[in-house]
């Protein structure tokens, strides 16, 4: 077992002002399956990038093995899937065995690469980065076009492997495969072993108990404020007794003024420390807006309509020509396996150049 160092690693981007990571310190075991979290726009990818050294930062990255980022770029998709990875990746003869553990078919490599679906092709770059030696991987959203049965075959294959960092937004794909977690917070990093349910079970109890703390925290500033300020306005008015005719212990006086001034000052000191143990809570409590979708208003009662449809790559997709129409607020979902023609209807209705028989 070998561990990537990571030593006061910190960045920003040029056109933003704030850190995107600031003096981060962790070990990654390359033996992990290492689950990484965070809301968009916290840093995971950039994370990614940082570790192949494709961005300038301050600190110290030290790891005893190479990094593979997928989803790879394919320079030419025109070739046979085979050949593509054999470019890509090495130049492997053993493809086959491989290939049916991710829940394909062998014929699949004979086929050219840009005919496959974006399931199958993710499938096949997942295989070929696998099958090299003595490298980490950093999987970034592995399941953007994946169906569920996809994900199903990619999370027993990766089941079965180790030495990954893997980013998704798929909870139920994390919580089969990984077995420690990267979380990216609003005010810091953190690492734990387990998968994300144990994560956020965790998070939620941290949450429940810095919401509790907070709110007697807040109640107790509250006492000491009116204390301190009662505390503060008695003392002034024993003081002012000192003032005017008569005999009177202006010393005495003045040592009662000072005992009560002396005992809001105490006051003021515990509120002050209570606000500074108040602005450590809830620094990486989420806030979740609401997201708000408008219909298109339609005087149509028909928006789509497709009949006797096949589209025609190197092989005809639908084994029989579909038939259907969508109407205004309609909400349909489209399902199938990978390389069905899922993705290619939605390219062929948005104006896409794909061959196809039928009527739209």
């Amino acid at each position: 077992m070998a561990q990537i160092k990571i030593n006061n690693l910190s960045f920003q981007y040029d056109t933003h002002g704030e850190d995107i990571f600031k003096n981060v310190c962790i070990n990654i075991d390359t033996d992990w399956k290492l689950g990484l979290i965070g809301r968009n726009g916290r840093g995971k990818t950039t994370f990614l990038k940082l570790l192949q050294g494709e961005y300038k930062y301050s600190g110290q990255i030290i790891s005893p093995v190479s990094f593979d980022y997928f989803p790879m770029t394919v320079d030419d998709d025109n070739k046979d899937a085979l050949e593509v990875m054999r470019e890509s990746i090495a130049p492997f003869t053993k493809w086959e065995k491989e290939v049916r553990k991710m829940g394909l078919e062998t014929e699949i490599l004979n086929r050219t690469f840009k005919t496959l679906s974006l399931g199958e092709q993710t499938k096949l770059l997942l295989v070929a980065l696998f099958l090299k030696k003595n490298n980490f991987l950093l999987i970034d959203e592995p399941t953007n076009h994946l169906d569920t049965e996809g994900r199903e075959c990619v999370a027993k294959y990766l089941q079965k492997k180790s030495g990954f960092i893997l980013v998704s937004h798929d909870r139920d794909f994390l919580d089969k495969v990984i077995n420690h977690i990267l979380s990216i917070n609003k005010n810091n990093i953190d690492i734990q072993k387990g998968n994300y349910s144990t994560w956020q079970l965790n998070n939620s109890k941290r949450d429940e108990f810095e919401k509790s703390e907070n709110e007697k925290l807040l109640k107790e500033i509250k006492r000491l404020q009116i204390a301190a300020k009662q505390k503060s306005n008695w003392s002034n008015k024993v003081e002012a007794t000192k003032k005017g005719c008569g005999p009177v212990d202006r010393g005495f006086i003045g040592h009662k003024a000072a005992k009560i001034m002396k005992r809001a000052k105490c006051l003021e000191k515990r509120q002050n420390k209570a606000i500074e143990e108040k602005s450590k809570l809830l620094k990486n409590i989420e806030e979740v807006e609401k997201l708000k979708i408008s219909n298109i208003d339609s005087s149509s009662n028909k928006i789509l309509e497709v009949i006797d449809l096949q589209i025609i790559y190197e092989k005809e997709l639908f084994n029989n020509p579909v038939t259907f129409k969508v109407n205004p607020k309609d909400r349909i979902w489209i399902r199938g396996k990978n390389g069905c023609g899922k993705s290619s209807l939605i390219k062929l209705l948005i104006g896409e150049d794909i061959n196809y028989t039928g009527y739209i």
